[in-house]
């Protein structure tokens, strides 16, 4: 009796599991496999985090990020990145008013609950700039006025990682913002040919119409506090921070993650561990979430990089190298 007891939830997830399952479900039926994506972008949005969604052209990265907030009644919009984009055309500008003959802010598409910010690489410092306030406090400062920013808040930014031609490198400060990079990989021959069987049979526009909203505004902002609600044993915590610091002392990097990036694994882990249906992290929970964590926060040295090593490698590593909290 007592040891039934002691596994008893100490928080409630029925409707976090029902919300989950209802968006896996929804953006099941038009994204085919990708399952890995599909758990990310839903641990990110519960996370309360910045996601940057990274693949090659035509597998899904955009319709990924529009599903997710198509699934959430809320406002949307939506950022063409362009190297002529200005900070003005993200945040917003003054506008001389006749009736007032005063200057009106004029809000950008910043001010959206859910912003998809697509080809995120295609714009200048200066323009990723505009991004960082934003990002970090939820809030824009213009002409010496602040405006805050609706909660829920989320960035879906998406890049090309091939593709050089008329592309900035981000800013790591811009880059440590995010919560995961979510990488999409090539569909495997038999989905390949699951996503052709759909389109032929047209099924995709069909599909596409019937996605319905699952999560309300005050829906997501209740289970995004439930998260943070999630128990974690200070060992878990100890074992965050380790990883994190392993990065600032490894010969591989030539930068390691700052302290945002512990946060994010033990934020990742908590959303990770609430989507399996427990109300409290393990470490496997940790090592899931450490390399989309970590693997665009950190940078690796000259050496490793023309060997062709990865950042990935390097977390995978560092996992490998530290001893397990048991």
């Amino acid at each position: 009796m007592e040891q039934a007891e002691m596994f008893n939830q100490r928080t409630d997830l029925t409707q976090l599991s029902a919300a989950v399952a209802d968006i896996k479900s929804a953006l099941g039926k038009i994204i085919v496999g990708q399952q890995d994506t599909i758990g990310l972008l839903i641990a990110g949005l519960l996370a309360d985090g910045h996601l940057l969604i990274e693949g090659v052209p035509g597998v899904a990265k955009t319709l990924s990020a529009k599903l997710v907030a198509k699934c959430i009644s809320a406002d949307f919009s939506r950022i063409q990145f362009t190297p002529d984009l200005m900070p003005s055309d993200v945040i917003g500008t003054a506008v001389f008013s006749p009736k007032t003959t005063e200057f009106q802010f004029r809000k950008g598409p910043i001010f959206g609950n859910i912003v998809l910010v697509d080809e995120i690489n295609r714009a200048p410092a200066k323009t990723q700039a505009a991004l960082f306030e934003a990002m970090e406090e939820r809030q824009i400062t213009v002409d010496g006025s602040t405006y805050k920013l609706e909660e829920p808040f989320m960035v879906l930014a998406t890049q090309n990682p091939v593709e050089q031609e008329g592309t900035y490198r981000l800013p790591e400060a811009q880059l440590d913002r995010f919560l995961f990079k979510i990488e999409v990989k090539y569909p495997s021959l038999e989905e390949e040919i699951a996503i052709l069987t759909n389109q032929h049979q047209q099924k995709t526009e069909v599909q596409l119409n019937e996605v319905k909203p699952v999560l309300s505004v005050e829906q997501v902002i209740a289970l995004r506090a439930t998260i943070k609600a999630l128990f974690v044993e200070p060992k878990l915590l100890a074992y965050a921070a380790q990883i994190t610091h392993e990065t600032r002392n490894n010969k591989s990097l030539y930068l390691g993650a700052s302290p945002r990036a512990s946060l994010a694994i033990v934020n990742g882990a908590k959303a990770i561990a609430a989507m399996a249906g427990r109300d409290f992290v393990t470490p496997d929970d940790i090592v899931k979430v450490a390399a989309p964590v970590l693997a665009h926060r950190i940078m690796l040295s000259p050496e490793k990089e023309m060997e062709g090593v990865t950042t990935a490698d390097i977390v995978a590593q560092i996992i490998k190298k530290i001893e397990v909290p048991r």
